[in-house]
């Protein structure tokens, strides 16, 4: 990636084509304690895969740049080690997160509101 794709003070450590790849990086990340994004230019209504039209972008404000592009580009796990993982995990095991922390972690706004509004609040 020659020239970054930026967003306000966020910028681009992960582009690809696809949408679960993205999903798939920003956990990581977010794993590791860095805020990340999924920004999607992928034209779904046609569901194209190439182009222009088709740039899924893992975001990270600017701060973290380095360190998630380092995350990114380190090995994750290998495949004999997540075989083991896998036959070692509980399939009854209660979520790892809540859905406030994954709505947030699919947002990336530290803060967010589950909760109906108010019949007070006043009308947009």
């Amino acid at each position: 990636m020659d020239t970054p794709y930026t967003a306000e003070d966020w910028i681009s450590v992960f582009s690809t084509t696809t949408d679960y790849e993205a999903d798939l990086v920003r956990d990581r990340l977010a794993d590791a304690g860095i805020a990340a994004v999924v920004h999607t230019q992928r034209d779904h209504a046609f569901n194209l895969t190439v182009g222009e039209l088709a740039q899924v972008h893992v975001m990270v404000p600017k701060a973290y740049a380095d360190e998630a592009r380092a995350l990114v580009n380190t090995p994750a796990l290998s495949d004999d080690e997540l075989e083991t993982a896998a036959l070692a995990a509980d399939p009854l095991a209660p979520d790892a997160t809540t859905p406030e922390n994954e709505a947030r972690t699919d947002s990336g706004s530290e803060s967010i509101s589950l909760d109906v509004p108010d019949d007070d609040a006043p009308a947009a």
